[in-house]
């Protein structure tokens, strides 16, 4: 196995960096497939895997501890190019729960004067977002990557859109395909025939949209359409708790569930 990335620095944020929060309760295949998926999309110099604290729409917690998602998190990571781990949305001592605009504001503000933030998530978070503090201005604070399954249409789309936002296809917005890949793939953007990596066995295109919001402001907004992932991390625990679901887990990250007796 590969050497656990360093988290007693924060990662430095440079060039094209996208925030990944999230429980990881546990980080699965799914959740590495996603974040491929980005990586080769939009050519990103690091993915920020951030385990959360403490999430404001699930009162009830994680089923793990914080200290145990974030040693597996580390696991499932390892020897991933441009994979880092991030405590922006560690807990807070206050014991206050974790906003993700609060904290994509706060790493704004550690980018150099040439980085672009990304805020990465799945299909099941995004169609959440209304629900979120002050939903409408997070694709503003960092431009959102969103994973989807085959056939989202822009209705959709819009339907799960804060209110007061607008969402309109960009056939014009198209990330630098030029730009050096870690992993040297691409994926098929806007038609484009652009070689892609085996991600999660599926045919991945990148769409391109922009929002507006009321006061006219506009900001790119990418689906990695196709993206079609069906794992579940409540499945996954209760897979386990029956002695199975080893099979949607890095072999690291399932082990440590096994050496740790979690979700039990």
């Amino acid at each position: 196995m590969g050497q656990l990335p360093d988290i007693s620095r924060p990662p430095r944020l440079a060039g094209l960096a996208a925030f990944f929060g999230g429980s990881f309760d546990p980080p699965h295949l799914g959740h590495l497939a996603v974040a491929r998926a980005a990586r080769s999309a939009l050519s990103l110099d690091a993915v920020l895997f951030a385990p959360v604290g403490s999430q404001p729409l699930k009162p009830q917690g994680s089923t793990a501890a914080f200290e145990d998602r974030l040693a597996m998190t580390q696991l499932a990571i390892v020897g991933e190019p441009g994979f880092a781990i991030s405590l922006a949305d560690a807990p807070a001592s206050s014991g206050a729960p974790n906003y993700t605009l609060e904290t994509l504001l706060a790493l704004r503000a550690e980018l150099t004067n040439d980085g672009t933030l990304f805020c990465l998530m799945g299909a099941d978070s995004f169609r959440g977002l209304r629900h979120w503090h002050r939903a409408a201005e997070v694709p503003f604070a960092a431009q959102m990557i969103v994973a989807s399954r085959p056939g989202q249409s822009l209705d959709d789309l819009a339907a799960a859109l804060p209110a007061g936002l607008g969402i309109e296809s960009a056939p014009d917005l198209t990330p630098d395909l030029d730009r050096p890949r870690s992993d040297g793939s691409g994926l098929d953007v806007l038609g484009l025939d652009v070689p892609v990596s085996d991600v999660s066995g599926s045919d991945v295109e990148l769409r391109c949209f922009r929002l507006r919001n009321a006061a006219g402001e506009s900001t790119p907004f990418y689906l990695l359409s196709g993206l079609d992932v069906e794992i579940s991390a409540t499945e996954i625990r209760e897979r386990v708790r029956a002695g199975s679901g080893s099979e949607l887990l890095p072999v690291a990250v399932a082990d440590y569930i096994r050496s740790h007796n979690l979700y039990q």
